[in-house]
């Protein structure tokens, strides 16, 4: 091979690794660790729920809603014209 050849082949790994660095660091660098370390923390973690909450959350949004239903403003039939 000669000198030309190696420096052609060298600046070809070289595009490469360029244009696939993003993709690289995203898979394999420091952002990759702390993502797999928090994905291990979280399902490690659970949610618990008591009937009790459920009812006194769902009276509470379906109030909130009512409450924001009430303070829209409306258009009477003879706004309109």
């Amino acid at each position: 091979m000669s000198w030309l050849s190696i420096a052609l082949l060298a600046c070809a790994v070289l595009a490469v690794i360029g244009a696939e660095w993003p993709r690289l660091a995203r898979n394999f660098g420091f952002e990759a660790r702390r993502r797999r370390e928090r994905d291990r923390r979280k399902s490690q973690l659970k949610l618990l729920r008591t009937d009790e909450e459920e009812l006194d959350e769902s009276d509470e949004f379906a109030a909130s809603v009512q409450r924001d239903l009430s303070q829209l403003p409306t258009i009477d039939e003879r706004d309109r014209h």
